[in-house]
């Protein structure tokens, strides 16, 4: 079992863990809030504000961002299929000759300037090395899903299962 202390009290991860898939589990089958927090002996604002932390929105803007991929192409068709409004995927070869082409500046400038338009997004899905997933969770207020699709540094493009994307991307979609 895992423990954390908060101050005089320990907590038991595991058991917070079960009684919120509880919780979700009770609301997916149709139970409203008020029936899971009288069943469960908590407040209804908890299970309301559980749903909230959670929430990522239906029918936003959503960006799939990605480096080093494999798969690019399909991965791009099937953004595009699934309305995806900014996809930016690039292979091996592709990143370094971003990078390779600019010069400090311009290269400042350019992530600057995705990092400022990703912003507007309710939703990012970003593949990336187990370093940037979490660099890219913390850059942003908004949602980011971060799939880590290798150890850095990933020095040659990864496969990355387009049914993974299909999962994530179809609930959120109206």
């Amino acid at each position: 079992m895992r423990f954390i202390r908060i101050g005089e009290k320990v907590i038991n991860k595991e058991k917070l863990n079960k009684e919120i898939e509880k919780i979700l589990q009770l609301r997916n089958q149709g139970i409203t809030q008020l029936e899971v927090a009288r069943k469960l002996g908590v407040e209804r604002t908890f299970v309301s504000r559980l749903e909230s932390l959670g929430e990522i929105r239906k029918g936003k803007k959503i960006a799939l961002i990605g480096f080093p991929i494999k798969n690019k192409e399909e991965l791009l068709q099937l953004g595009e299929n699934l309305g995806i409004e900014y996809i930016l995927l690039l292979d091996q070869e592709e990143r370094q000759e971003f990078v390779r082409r600019k010069s400090k500046e311009e290269l400042f400038n350019e992530v600057m300037r995705i990092i400022v338009y990703l912003s507007d997004f309710d939703l990012i899905i970003f593949l990336g090395s187990d370093m940037r997933v979490p660099i890219v969770e913390r850059i942003f207020s908004v949602q980011v899903i971060g799939i880590v699709i290798g150890s850095s540094p990933i020095r040659e493009s990864k496969y990355v299962n387009p049914e993974k994307i299909r999962e994530i991307i179809e609930p959120l979609k109206v």
